[in-house]
């Protein structure tokens, strides 16, 4: 005989069995993450929320998370007081309960090429995922729309059709400042749309993590930002929801503009209800509040507001949602008092009138001006002038480089510095070869190198793209790096490369940051708080080439990497001894196996 309560204790196993193949799925990818064999560098940041828990959020509080990449909030759950939680007697309150749709796409397959790997997250417009492209064997970030229960057809169809419009306005307008759209597809009724997969955060995370940001730097990311900016308004689209949470930072130092999911061509009609603001209250400029459409005048508006709230740390309308759009439409905004130069053009380009503000190039030229370290003379008596500084340092720029894939979450530094009034050092003039296929880098260290930099004898241990010798408290790891772009780093051109390498002098340019690092093969199985100094300019090695120490709190070394870049490929060298409590001394030993390395990897050309 089954019991009453039979199908109920069915139910529940089968939500509790679930939750734990998915819990331990998870934490078993992120395990091997860990212990593959790679030293890893973790940059301090609030920890993104844990993907396997699965927990109810508001359709505000989902917005607020959403990026449009590959990084959001997870929402929606089975609550306690549900059938689900009835059917346990109320006491699943520790459990992870998982939507039926999302347990079938654990499983899925997408247009028999794109796996489902894991959830990474999800936002207003619904969930994000980790997929791999079983074609291009790479990595993607795939958008699914989840429709909510209880909408209406106009609602379903209205927002159909706004994940729709991001993926034909993202197609539309390529750019290093936007996230590439790889495919776009129909199923199950659901569109799903096929992005590069980034590896970073979004500014407000940024802000919340670091507070404010520098002027200069805030100045180069506005500059970025509006050139991507200007190539959507030349394609006749407005991006309408330009924000801190829209802002991501790649790890290699691109800084993108995400979700376009709100966009609109300026000749065509919305397709939101009359009446429902779009975009988000304190960057939303005055004049589509007061409800006219807007233009590429009001996205500047919003981008003021962004760089104001980085280089402040706070937005520049506080309050409720109906006091922050009362103030936008009555009130100039708090005046900055941290931007310096950088605030008299933020005030402009906020300019409640949309024909009082410059226009896109003029803007341009002033961020640009102030990053380089200009003060501008905005008195309109005079016209626009920059006054430069008498002295300032020399600063490396570049145009965005693609995501790098396996690089460590780091904060996107926007500039790398060499001290003021130094020379820059002599480049290595030396022909640069050529990587037309794999190298096996565990070929690039002789024998006997090894045994100088590690004091014994290893042998190599080869990983993708990798190789790695240690012992016992002491080890050095080679590794080859790419972009998303680029599914294996042995695909790299020259340029790309040199691109790549750009975005990495950027991420390590912007001085001391906290980070945290483990390596098991040398016997460091805890993770550890460290300081991550700015890069040094190593020119002996080969192109481009910087170090980077990792040092305790107190100054004491930890280890040291090298980049740098032969031709076509981007090479990075980590070296660590515990014994050694010199940041100097254990710079050097690296420096000089990453010569070593340099000249293995030219004869392996």
């Amino acid at each position: 005989m089954v019991s009453p309560g039979s199908n109920a204790v069915r139910r529940c196993g089968w939500v509790l069995l679930l939750a734990q193949a998915c819990r331990r799925r998870v934490t078993e990818t992120m395990t091997r993450e860990v212990i593959a064999g790679r030293p890893r560098v973790h940059h301090a940041m609030p920890a993104p929320p844990q993907p396997w828990k699965i927990r109810a959020v508001t359709a505000d509080a989902a917005d607020q998370g959403s990026t449009g990449a590959a990084t959001a909030n997870t929402a929606a759950a089975v609550s306690p007081g549900g059938e689900a939680g009835s059917a346990c007697g109320g006491r699943i309150d520790h459990a992870f309960a998982i939507l039926p749709d999302m347990a079938e796409s654990l499983r899925g397959t997408l247009a028999s090429r794109y796996h489902l790997l894991r959830p990474l997250g999800s936002g207003g417009m619904g969930t994000v995922w980790l997929a791999r492209d079983s074609v291009l064997d790479r990595e993607v970030a795939i958008k699914e729309l989840r429709l909510p229960d209880g909408l209406g057809e106009r609602e379903r169809a209205e927002l159909v059709a706004r994940v729709m419009r991001e993926a034909e306005v993202t197609a539309r307008v390529r750019h290093p400042g936007i996230v590439a759209l790889h495919d776009v597809l129909l199923q199950d009724g659901r569109p799903w749309i096929v992005m590069e997969l980034l590896h970073g955060h979004d500014l407000a995370r940024q802000i919340a993590a670091y507070g404010p940001l520098p002027y200069r730097q805030v100045a180069d990311l506005g500059a970025r930002l509006l050139d991507a900016l200007s190539a959507t308004h030349a394609g006749g689209v407005q991006h309408r929801d330009v924000k801190p949470g829209n802002v991501f930072l790649s790890a290699d130092g691109r800084v993108l503009l995400t979700d376009f999911g709100i966009a609109r061509q300026a000749d065509q009609a919305s397709i939101t209800e009359a009446g429902l603001m779009v975009g988000s209250p304190g960057f939303i400029a005055p004049e589509r509040l007061a409800g006219d459409p807007g233009g590429p005048a009001a996205d500047l508006w919003s981008l003021a507001a962004t760089l104001y709230t980085a280089v402040e740390g706070a937005a520049p309308y506080q309050g409720s949602r109906s006091e922050v759009i009362r103030a936008t439409l009555t009130q100039a905004p708090r005046p900055p008092v941290l931007a310096g130069p950088l605030g008299p053009v933020l005030t402009w380009m906020m300019a409640r009138d949309p024909a009082a503000r410059p226009d896109a190039a003029t803007t341009l030229t002033l961020l640009r001006q102030v990053a380089d370290g200009g003060i501008p003379d905005l008195d309109p008596r005079h016209g626009l002038r920059i006054e430069s500084p008498k002295r300032r340092p020399r600063w490396w720029y570049a145009a965005g480089a693609a995501a790098v894939v396996g690089v460590a979450v780091a904060v996107a530094a926007v500039v790398f510095s060499v001290r003021a009034g130094e020379p820059p050092p002599d480049p290595v003039h030396r022909v640069s070869p050529t990587f037309d296929s794999a190298v096996d880098l565990c070929r690039a260290l002789p024998a006997e190198e090894v045994r100088r930099i590690v004091g014994a004898s290893a042998q190599g241990r080869p990983g993708k793209s990798s190789c790695q010798w240690t012992v016992k408290g002491s080890g050095v790891e080679l590794s080859a790096e790419t972009d998303s772009d680029t599914p294996e780093p042995w695909g790299l051109d020259t340029a790309s490369a040199t691109t790549l390498m750009e975005g990495l002098r950027r991420q390590y340019g912007s001085g001391p940051s906290d980070a945290s690092w483990l390596w098991y093969e040398i016997g460091l199985d805890r993770r550890t708080q460290a300081i991550e100094t700015a890069g040094r300019e190593t020119p002996d090695v080969a192109d481009e080439a910087f170090a980077v120490d990792l040092t305790t709190p107190e100054g004491r070394a930890q280890a040291a990497y090298v980049y740098f870049r032969l031709g076509d490929l981007v090479v990075r060298l980590q070296y660590a001894d515990l014994d050694v409590s010199s940041p100097a001394v254990l710079r050097d030993r690296a420096i000089a196996a990453a010569a070593s390395a340099a000249e293995g990897l030219r004869g392996l050309a």
